[in-house]
């Protein structure tokens, strides 16, 4: 098989990173890069126990993208594949392989309960309305709407290998050369959310191709890093990282229509926030945070999150 590095990015994983790192030894990897993101638990010593596991560490949070970035760029393999730590390879990297040659492929995510993960192993890729839909909840009250379908590739054939949108970056196999090529993940959308959208946005406009291969499967659990984080943070993250992405990649009114919809949600979102035993009073402050980042796109096209600096760069909330 041609070699494969693959790259896990890790924040805090110790509860995982040991069964990710011997699956893909297991699987066939011919070396394997743990990039940590200055974890506060024991990630870093149980990785280093395993033989030819490189472990590069960062003691500040670079992101995912940023992490990803890195462990690509000190990959020796032709191909890399892209883990999240709280995934298992159970089988067919080579076939990943065959099927990334024209630019990426992803393969098939099975939850902790044995089941597809359907909707989250492949997706398309979001358009103004997926986003409208999104922040304002409909898709979660109706998600049998046709904008959620669309998004979610409803009545997807996880058994046929066919070209995709947007396969998540928890199992996704990429050729070195054209992630170099264009320039690695975009690290504004950080710490979190929508960088590797963006990568499979971008990869596709320079008219590569992401092909699904059902070959290839891994156990994900899902969300392990992203439950350690505090929910204030989280919310900031989120709102912030849709925002960049649809201020990048929609035109000047999408973009201001999704940038409406953030500032619309904001309020009744604080107003029942207020009423939510964890969230209390905490809500009003977090969500006049997401209306000064919807406002800022809305009226100057950007979004700047410097104004919250101290919340994001603070080890404790990331």
């Amino acid at each position: 098989m041609t070699e494969v590095s693959a790259v896990i990015v890790s924040w805090n994983s110790a509860d995982e990173i040991a069964n990710c790192i011997r699956s893909v030894q297991a699987a066939g990897a011919s070396e394997v890069i743990v990039v940590d993101n200055g974890s506060k638990d024991q990630t870093r010593e149980i990785a280093a126990r395993f033989e030819g596991v490189r472990l590069l560490h960062y003691p500040e949070n670079l992101g995912f993208a940023g992490g990803v970035n890195r462990g690509v760029e000190a990959a020796a393999g032709s191909f890399v594949l892209i883990l999240n730590p709280d995934t298992q390879v159970q089988a067919g990297l080579a076939e990943m392989v065959t099927a990334a040659e024209g630019g990426a492929s992803g393969g098939m995510l099975i939850g902790m309960d044995g089941q597809l993960q359907q909707g989250f192993a492949v997706r398309k890729l979001p358009t103004p309305a997926t986003l409208i839909f999104e922040v304002l909840g409909l898709n979660r009250l109706f998600p049998g709407n046709p904008v959620n379908r669309r998004y979610r590739c409803a009545g997807f054939d996880h058994k046929r290998p066919q070209s995709v949108e947007q396969p998540p970056a928890a199992f996704f196999m990429v050729q070195k050369e054209v992630f170099v090529e264009l320039g690695g993940m975009d690290e504004n959308f950080w710490p979190i959310w929508f960088e590797d959208v963006d990568f499979c946005n971008r990869l596709l406009k320079s008219g590569h191709l992401i092909c699904y291969t059902p070959a290839a499967k891994a156990v994900h659990k899902g969300g392990a890093s992203i439950q350690k984080i505090l929910w204030p943070f989280k919310e900031l993250a989120w709102y912030g990282s849709l925002l960049k992405y649809a201020t990048k990649h929609f035109g000047w009114l999408a973009r201001r229509f999704v940038s409406v919809a953030v500032v619309a949600a904001s309020v009744p979102r604080a107003l029942t926030g207020i009423f939510s035993r964890h969230k209390g009073v905490r809500a009003l402050s977090v969500y006049a945070d997401v209306f000064r980042l919807a406002w800022g796109s809305l009226v100057h096209g950007r979004v700047d999150q410097s104004h919250f600096a101290r919340k994001i760069e603070d080890a404790e909330h990331l």
